[in-house]
């Protein structure tokens, strides 16, 4: 009986494994269920980047249909995703920036704000300026409420300020035609009609 213990030991753990990897194997990583999907975005009162005296919250959602992009001038995929969005504004799409800072934190840097501004303001003068404004994530606050994981990331957020798309990664044609633009156009219709 002893014996029989010490080959289904080791044999149920080795399966519990396999197991495990096997699903690891055909799991898309940028596939992952998302914790504030169909919930009112976090709580929040963060200032604008460019006019620190302004402050937003949550309310800034309310009444539009909204893409929320989580980005930063460090992160080269956010560059790559900047003249698509551009194009997504210049059809009507209502775009805020979440900017996601690295440069408080000791390990990267140590800018100032009108340093960071002035990075920002050069990066979309040369890539286009997709947002309408951009809200200053200072402490990434914001971003780990969302689940942020890394940049960049968008958020299609409804009318009534309630998050129902999430998508890690750049956001290009191929994603918005797939993942975006039928949630997108059903919820600009919903305005219309004047749902709730």
């Amino acid at each position: 009986m002893k014996k029989l213990g010490l080959f289904i030991l080791p044999l149920g753990l080795f399966m519990l494994i396999a197991v495990f990897l096997y699903q690891g194997l055909y799991s898309n990583p940028r596939e992952r269920q998302s914790m504030v999907l169909d919930n009112p975005v976090p709580d929040f009162s963060l200032p604008d980047l460019m006019a620190p005296q302004t402050t937003y919250t949550p309310d800034v959602f309310n009444g539009q249909v909204t893409l929320l992009n989580v980005w930063g001038v460090w992160c080269v995929t956010c560059a790559v995703e900047l003249p698509y969005l551009t194009s997504l504004r210049e059809q009507g799409v209502r775009i805020v920036g979440l900017y996601y800072d690295q440069d408080l934190d000791p390990d990267f840097g140590d800018k100032t704000l009108s340093e960071v501004q002035q990075e920002v303001t050069d990066m979309l003068s040369d890539l286009g300026n997709p947002y309408q404004f951009n809200i200053y994530d200072v402490y990434r606050d914001l971003s780990l409420d969302l689940g942020v994981t890394g940049a960049p990331e968008t958020f299609l957020i409804d009318h009534n300020g309630v998050v129902r798309v999430h998508h890690i990664g750049d956001l290009n044609s191929r994603v918005w035609r797939s993942k975006f633009a039928p949630m997108y156009q059903q919820l600009s219709s919903d305005i219309q009609v004047g749902m709730p």
